[in-house]
């Protein structure tokens, strides 16, 4: 019998704003931790921390971790691709450029996904509607963040290659992401996590010397904003959301992180929206709801 059961759409897609948010958020948080923690060990901590409390309220919630070496090798290898580079390289990137350019060439990973599935792997059709969201999305961006953002491209270029570097990592991700079908969505969260530490923390201990830091008291708390709430909570998020949106579907959360990240900076670093950030608002959820709405069929959709 299947065991499947229906899934409102509506509330998918309340959970593709939330991963959105605290997302969007993650760009403030890293660029305020790397201001006195080095790349490495930021990241370090943050898959450490973020992996224990998943794993914590896993035991609280009586679901038990896969023990089988098969599906470990599988957590290990999303975690190369899901945080121990793409993490590592948007944290250093952020040394050397301005959240806000982070923030647009990594809301890239829907172009990339889409191309990937619809060259590559080919379990997502590929639709016209889709093709539309990824211009829609891309537009939006453009808009709400504005052509100044690029006013001092080529300065930091290799850093900005690390960050474009990091979206690819993302759309493969995600396309992996979806073999994790059949588990509960916090194992592959917690379990990539916790292999990602197992790789990060001995090379912050090899290169950054941790012990040898004196971490501010705002870059402690980006810190542990960004494990607890942009890692531990957007990871249980992200992969329930893989398997219910789909890997393209799912990586459309791109096109909202771009406002939302900008309406945190303008909280909280005093930046402004540009004029037509309404007009790319608007581009922007037209992107994602022709990404991610199913075309026929109820609403609703399915999950394991």
């Amino acid at each position: 019998m299947d065991n499947r059961q229906d899934t409102n759409i509506a509330a998918e897609l309340a959970l593709l704003v939330a991963l959105a948010t605290l997302w969007g958020g993650s760009y403030t948080f890293i660029k305020l931790g790397v201001a006195t923690i080095p790349p490495i060990t930021l990241i370090a901590a943050r898959t450490a921390i973020a992996g224990l409390l998943l794993l914590a309220v896993m035991r609280a919630r009586g679901i038990n971790m896969p023990t089988d070496s098969a599906t470990w090798q599988r957590f290990a290898f999303q975690a190369v691709l899901n945080s121990v580079i793409p993490w590592t390289l948007i944290a250093w990137g952020e040394r050397h450029v301005d959240a806000a350019l982070a923030t647009i060439l990594n809301s890239a990973g829907p172009i990339f996904t889409f191309l990937l599935t619809a060259m590559v792997t080919r379990h997502e059709a590929t639709t016209p509607r889709k093709l539309v969201g990824v211009v829609a999305g891309m537009a939006g961006i453009l808009l709400i963040v504005g052509v100044d953002a690029f006013h001092d491209i080529g300065s930091g270029l290799v850093a900005e290659a690390a960050i474009v570097a990091a979206t690819i990592c993302y759309a493969f991700a995600a396309i992996f992401g979806r073999s994790f079908r059949g588990l509960d969505p916090m194992a592959p969260a917690a379990g990539s996590l916790l292999a990602g530490a197992a790789v990060l923390i001995p090379a912050s201990l090899v290169f950054e010397q941790p012990w040898t830091l004196a971490p501010s008291l705002s870059s402690i708390l980006a810190l542990l904003a960004l494990a607890v709430f942009s890692t531990a909570a957007a990871f249980a998020i992200y992969f329930r959301l893989i398997q219910t949106l789909g890997s393209v579907g799912t990586t459309a959360q791109a096109y909202l992180r771009v406002p939302i990240g900008v309406a945190i900076s303008v909280a909280f670093l005093g930046e402004s929206l540009s004029q037509t950030a309404w007009i790319g608002l608007t581009c922007v959820v037209i992107g994602v709801a022709a990404m991610t709405i199913p075309a026929r069929g109820p609403a609703s959709v399915r999950t394991s």
